[in-house]
């Protein structure tokens, strides 16, 4: 069992909005024609047509990561343009209605919107997904139920969606309140081997009520198409290096887990009800008000836990050369999120005078620059 193999691959969802008005647009026909033939099957349609979804390639380290998600982002922004739009890396438009989106007339959303009914109609949400590379099926299962404490703080540290049509949630990621009405989705069962994970989802494959894992959309899971570990909980990152920071993060703790499993030990597991508590505090809080720290038996603050983190996988980050964008974590934990951000955005657009509305395109103003910040 190899430590230095870990590839990463990492999987982001853009809204598409009108550069004039701030509201979501459809994508035309020639703009997926047009990312399609730069990107070589790095873009695909996402369920909704004001939806966008690129994918890295296979990736040895975070700074080849870097070079691909830049130019990713910039050639959706690059096409989008030609069309008098602008992608936006968030998870909720702030202002727009579900109810005024269509999905895409694609053989696979047809499914979802006959099998989900209302459900998936209200799926205006993005995220991002991280993959790390683990050939073994058994060593992929066993990390999942250790990797699975850690998905809590990946939440918090990336919660972007604080809006939802144009009222103040009062959450850090209303994205996961949205997509948890979906079923087979939130924390992952436990399992003890690869061949009880078949066993459980074959029964629903089986019975004929999904044709494979796709369909199931835990925060954490096997990947069905790929060897990978997939890491689906987070919200998508405005900011670039915020993305780049995370996904560090999730490639440096799964190392870290492979360390301990060849020195024959492991991260303690805790039951889900309690990992729970932690995903709703990250939910609601973003970093701003800690997650349980169930060793100490007390609230954490988000910066000290994460230093606790970067304490762990020091070596991992040496050793995949991933050491700035874990040392940012820090700056990420003490400085608040994407959602932090927009919220003050919109307190200052109000305090100015500007009516509920402006003050609501103003936020998209401030999504539109920091998504083109670092390209």
């Amino acid at each position: 069992m190899k430590t230095d193999a870990l590839t990463i691959g990492i999987e982001e969802e853009y809204l598409l909005v009108d550069r004039d008005s701030y509201d979501l647009a459809e994508a035309p026909p020639g703009l997926m024609e047009a990312c399609k033939a730069k990107l070589e099957g790095q873009v695909s349609p996402e369920f909704l047509q004001c939806q966008i979804e690129i994918g890295t390639r296979v990736c040895a380290s975070i700074p080849e990561a870097r070079e691909d998600l830049k130019r990713l982002r910039a050639c959706v922004s690059e096409e989008a343009a030609r069309f008098g739009l602008t992608p936006i890396a968030v998870s909720c438009h702030p202002f727009a209605d579900w109810k005024d989106q269509t999905h895409t007339d694609k053989d696979r959303y047809n499914d979802l919107a006959r099998d989900l009914g209302g459900v998936v109609r209200r799926m205006l949400i993005c995220g991002m997904h991280v993959h790390v590379a683990l050939p073994d099926d058994e060593l992929r299962t066993d990390l999942m139920g250790q990797l699975s404490y850690f998905l809590p703080h990946m939440l918090a540290l990336s919660a972007s969606s604080p809006f939802w049509q144009g009222q103040e949630t009062g959450l850090a990621s209303y994205r996961l309140t949205v997509f948890d009405n979906l079923p087979r989705t939130g924390l992952p069962p436990l399992f003890a081997s690869y061949a009880e994970y078949e066993r459980t989802t074959h029964i629903l494959i089986d019975l004929g009520l999904i044709e494979d894992t796709t369909k199931i959309w835990w925060d954490l899971r096997p990947s069905h198409r790929f060897p990978t570990l997939e890491t689906r909980i987070c919200d998508v990152c405005p900011r670039l290096e915020d993305a780049l920071s995370i996904a560090a993060m999730v490639q440096g703790l799964t190392r870290f887990l492979m360390r301990l499993r060849l020195k024959n030990q492991r991260w303690r597991t805790y039951d889900r009800f309690l990992i729970q508590e932690n995903r709703w505090r990250a939910q609601r809080y973003g970093t701003g008000d800690g997650l349980i720290d169930f060793g100490r038996r007390a609230i954490g603050e988000m910066e000290a836990l994460v230093a606790d983190i970067q304490d762990l996988i020091e070596e991992d980050a040496a050793a995949l050369g991933s050491v700035a964008e874990i040392e940012r974590l820090g700056e990420m934990a003490r400085a608040g999120t994407s959602a932090d951000r927009q919220r003050a955005v919109h307190a200052e657009a109000i305090a100015a005078g500007q009516s509920r509305q402006d003050a609501l395109k103003a936020v998209v103003a401030h999504l539109i620059e920091e998504f083109h910040a670092d390209l």
